[in-house]
């Protein structure tokens, strides 16, 4: 045996493991401090917030504080709105954009996905969505009211409009993406376009598609909230118009944290969605 195989530097197996906990352990006093830096950061806001409007160096009938706008919430909680129990403005909301957010997503994955494959359908629609895309969308719900009335069709309408076009250009980009080889192996093993569609270009759009489905929900809320804004019978964006209108700015705070409260728990379901669908993607970096 050579001098050189017995001075080979043996490598210790028993640190690997101590190196992979020491990691986790930084991984977890990370998260740690940055919870807590977050928590601090509110803290400190809504105490700066609290102590301008007492002091009347902000306007606290305008601005209102904190403290009014956490009593409002919990009237609302305990004795409900005008329009009713608070839980049913809420469901009425979150049913319009759920609802508007499903119907604008199926359209615009199917779309997109359709078009980023057939390249004649593509140039034949490009123009007439580029155009759709520049028109702002917001003004399109005084059109859908006067169409589908007071109800929450009107809303599911708004809600439509504002998901597709981010899925929609999201898909359709995913499936140009897709890598050639991969068609080209799959075709050579005598895939149809059908089955290319199906277990090539849509799994390789699915992360381009998730991308879209995190801005899109909140999307589907602001659309549903516009609709009840202009003209509703029931929900949060009626909450707010009312407020509004008898000019109570504690009311309008408490509505616009109910949904930061609602758009954060939707984020937190895809979030978590998605991780379990991505498993086999490697963790990414936090910085």
């Amino acid at each position: 045996m050579s001098p050189e195989v017995i001075n080979a530097p043996v490598v210790d197996t028993a640190k690997v493991p101590g190196r992979a906990e020491s990691r986790a352990q930084a991984a977890r006093r990370r998260k740690l401090v940055v919870s807590a830096a977050r928590v601090l950061l509110l803290v400190a806001v809504l105490g700066l917030w609290e102590g301008l409007s007492r002091a009347k160096i902000i306007d606290p009938f305008n601005f209102s504080m904190p403290s009014q706008i956490w009593d409002q919430i919990w009237t609302w909680v305990m004795h409900g709105t005008a329009l009713g129990s608070l839980g049913e403005q809420i469901w009425y909301t979150l049913y319009e954009a759920l609802l508007g957010w499903v119907f604008g997503v199926v359209a615009g994955v199917l779309l997109g996905i359709a078009l980023g494959r057939i390249r004649l359908l593509a140039e034949v629609l490009g123009p007439y969505i580029k155009v759709l895309n520049s028109i702002p969308r917001i003004v399109l719900a005084p059109i859908f009211l006067i169409w589908f009335g007071l109800g929450p069709s009107s809303k599911v309408a708004s809600a439509v409009v504002l998901v597709f076009f981010p899925v929609f250009f999201n898909a359709f980009q995913g499936a140009r993406e897709v890598d050639r080889n991969l068609v080209a192996n799959a075709r050579i093993l005598g895939a149809s376009d059908r089955r290319v569609t199906l277990q090539v270009v849509i799994p390789s759009a699915t992360s381009w598609i998730f991308t879209s489905l995190h801005v899109s929900f909140g999307f589907a809320l602001i659309g549903a909230i516009v609709g009840e804004y202009i003209g509703a019978t029931k929900g949060i964006g009626l909450l707010v118009s009312q407020s509004q209108n008898t000019f109570n700015s504690a009311g309008v705070y408490a509505a616009m944290a109910i949904l930061a409260v609602v758009a954060l728990a939707a984020e937190g379901l895809l979030t978590f969605a998605e991780r379990r669908i991505f498993r086999w993607k490697p963790a990414g970096s936090d910085d």
